[in-house]
């Protein structure tokens, strides 16, 4: 091996070293250590260095060991969460200029699950007129299989200008894949709205948290309170942008006292704790929350409040799991890696987000699932069913003309038809009871 080969490997090494403080590993050669502890820095580092090895002694072609180091590097973030990513040296002028902030997007909230996975759309947003669909899966973004970049580079890639138009490839359950192209746009998010239903119960729908939406809910609180509401519902369905702070501002309307959210950090120190305050209560009646599997986030933040300060009932399906901060930590070179800091927690200190989906999200307190839900289905399981459809394809049949059928009738929702009577006393039987 060349002395400057040496400098890049031990370059390199130093690099890499960061995965073994996080207790990464390569598959093959985990074996080879499988009697060390995982979080052996010193073990996984001669990992490692084992690898570059033979990269650079046993690999057919000269080694790019630039391409190597990046490919390492992202490889760092993408065994941490989807929210961690490294960043090339052009991304981090982007990111420090925001850059980001003036492309035009669809309109959806995203996470990772192997590919691109859909959290919420946005009503009347580019997404929602394009058919997009909370737990869709995207597979490929024009020509990239999502399953390859990162979330920070996805979401990216949808990024743009605006009117121009980017083809997703959606798999979703219980229907054929499908390829749709979407108008990025300019969109407004809805209003709060709110109205007065039998019973004195009032409803109030919320569709984002970002800041001022909860001076928007309080004016919507008191304007219900006025028209004689003495019981509220708080629809928090698809709610997955906003800030903990606003969440938690949300929730101080109808909780008087005590620990709402906190914010914990490495080693499960608390970081931040929000409390609330007395003065800003201005709703003592009954409080039942919607959540489902679209509901995350700032949205987790007012449900696990009400469930920890045992102020009301949640009702319909486990919420996603999100809810962390992130800070850029620049590199030599330029580049960086975005690393997730710190985690959104309830009043418990149970974070959202967890190792797993098991593990993650807000489970309601009265569960319905809505008939429209699919089932439980891992994505490689739906990529599996596209292959079978594509390898053996139905055979042609000549369609005979269709009667046209009466247009279907709204379907109930059953999630705030259990809320109502919950708060009409008509049934106060919890899940599992």
């Amino acid at each position: 091996m060349s002395f400057r080969g040496k400098i890049i490997l031990v370059s390199i090494s130093a690099t890499i070293a960061l995965y073994a403080l996080v207790g990464g590993f390569v598959g093959s050669y985990v074996r080879t250590y499988a009697q060390q502890p995982i979080n052996d820095s010193g073990a996984q580092i001669r990992i490692f260095e084992s690898v570059l090895q033979h990269i650079q002694n046993d690999y057919v072609d000269e080694p790019n060991l630039e391409k190597v180091r990046a490919g390492a590097l992202r490889g760092l973030a993408y065994g941490l969460d989807p929210y961690s990513s490294y960043l090339t040296a052009d991304q981090v002028k982007d990111f420090q200029a925001k850059k980001q902030n003036t492309l035009a997007g669809i309109g959806a909230e995203f996470s990772q699950i192997s590919y691109l996975y859909v959290v919420s759309v946005i009503k009347d947003s580019p997404a929602d007129k394009a058919g997009l669909k909370a737990g869709d899966f995207i597979e490929y973004i024009e020509n990239k299989a999502t399953r390859d970049v990162s979330l920070y580079d996805a979401r990216q890639l949808i990024l743009g200008e605006a009117g121009s138009g980017v083809k997703l490839r959606v798999l979703r359950a219980g229907a054929k894949p499908q390829t749709i192209t979407v108008s990025r746009g300019n969109y407004k998010i809805p209003s709060v709205e709110s109205k007065l239903e039998t019973g004195k119960i009032g409803i109030i729908k919320v569709y984002s948290l970002e800041d001022g939406e909860a001076n928007d809910i309080k004016t919507q609180v008191q304007n219900l309170t006025k028209q004689g509401a003495q019981k509220i519902i708080l629809d928090l369905r698809g709610v997955a942008a906003g800030t903990i702070g606003e969440a938690a501002s949300v929730a101080n309307l109808f909780i008087k006292d005590g620990t709402l959210a906190q914010v914990i950090g490495r080693e499960n120190k608390v970081q931040q704790t929000f409390t609330a305050d007395p003065n800003k209560a201005i709703f003592d009646g009954k409080v039942v929350a919607l959540i489902d599997l679209g509901t995350a986030g700032a949205g987790e933040v007012i449900a696990s409040a009400l469930l920890d300060r045992k102020r009301g009932e949640v009702v319909g399906e486990k919420s996603f799991g999100a809810g962390t901060e992130q800070q850029l930590f620049t590199l030599k070179g330029g580049d960086g890696l975005l690393l997730t800091v710190s985690k959104w927690a309830s009043a418990s200190g149970k974070t959202f987000l967890g190792e797993d989906r098991t593990n993650s999200g807000v489970k309601p307190s009265v569960e319905v699932k809505k008939p429209d839900t699919p089932e439980p289905l891992d994505v490689e399981d739906l990529v599996d069913q596209q292959d079978e459809q594509q390898q053996n394809p139905q055979p042609t049949v000549t369609p005979t003309p269709k009667v046209e059928q009466p247009k279907p009738t709204v379907q109930e929702d059953i999630q705030m038809k259990k809320a109502l009577e919950l708060l009409q006393d008509k049934s106060a039987v919890r899940s599992g009871e």
